[in-house]
């Protein structure tokens, strides 16, 4: 599958302590606002995002706790929620992931595991990119969200992070009104036009039968000639060989039902969740 696969490793091993109980996206109320959203102001003076007369502020990306949510730590020590603005990636959790929201992805069992590994692709490079950095957050309209956050974009050494998740792909736009909705709108368009990111679904990168199953898919034979279930990453390759060599010599169905490695997922990538943390 083309994902970065190398990065959602790396995530995958980050705790996991304290991201039970996000919320999900919730950008209703947002609206047009004063702020100029096309640019970082050069010298944002803000100290208290609770200050309606504030609209930007430095601040340090202390955890990332998925895609396009971070905490972030503002010069008068306070930590705040930060709702990224116009965008919306993926959910981390097989069970939350809504294809219906992503155009073009099925409402398949293939769809909702492509968007759960872009999902954990999108708060991978999050981590990467943010965790630690010094951002410049403007909020623009309403600046919370029903849930509280503060509903911003981020900029990154003067870039927009936001739009940069729609340009790689990492995300999509989330259809409401405000300043940037436009160049927003431009860059998901052309990130789907080139077919990038989550955009680039082939159903046949997520095989649930056996006959989907090639020998180049199975992993080798392990040094003793024995497999376990371990040695799979899906219920589907453990099928392709229980019924391929008679007689189940590798004893993968241990309950005699006919299905190898019950306790595998059905796609390579797991079915709990693996929120980030920094």
């Amino acid at each position: 599958m083309r994902v970065r696969w190398a990065a959602i490793v790396v995530v995958a091993l980050v705790a996991l302590a304290g991201c039970a109980g996000v919320p999900t996206t919730d950008l209703s109320d947002t609206a047009p606002g004063d702020a100029d959203l096309d640019s970082p102001p050069p010298d944002p003076t803000g100290a208290d995002p609770n200050d309606p007369d504030d609209t930007a502020w430095i601040g340090t990306v202390v955890r990332v706790v998925d895609g396009d949510t971070m905490e972030i730590e503002f010069p008068n020590g306070e930590v705040d929620t930060v709702r990224l603005l116009g965008v919306d990636t993926p959910e981390t959790s097989a069970g939350s992931t809504s294809p219906a929201e992503f155009e073009g992805i099925p409402e398949t069992d293939a769809g909702r595991a492509h968007l759960r590994a872009w999902g954990i692709e999108a708060s991978a490079f999050a981590e990467s990119e943010l965790a630690g950095e010094e951002v410049t957050v403007v909020t623009g309209g309403d600046r919370r969200g029903g849930y509280g956050r503060l509903l911003a974009v981020l900029y990154v050494d003067g870039e927009d992070f936001n739009e940069r998740l729609l340009t790689e792909g990492d995300a999509r736009l989330y259809d409401t009104e405000f300043a940037l909705r436009d160049a927003y709108a431009a860059a998901e368009a052309d990130a789907r036009e080139r077919g990038v990111g989550l955009w680039d679904f082939d159903e046949s990168d997520y095989p649930t039968e056996v006959s989907e199953v090639d020998d180049a898919d199975l992993p080798p034979l392990p040094a003793d000639g024995d497999y376990d279930c371990s040695d799979f990453d899906t219920r589907a390759e453990a099928n392709a060989v229980l019924d391929r060599i008679a007689g189940d010599p590798h004893d993968l169905d241990a309950d005699g039902d006919g299905k190898a490695c019950e306790s595998l997922p059905s796609f390579g990538v797991e079915t709990t969740d693996l929120p980030v943390s920094a």
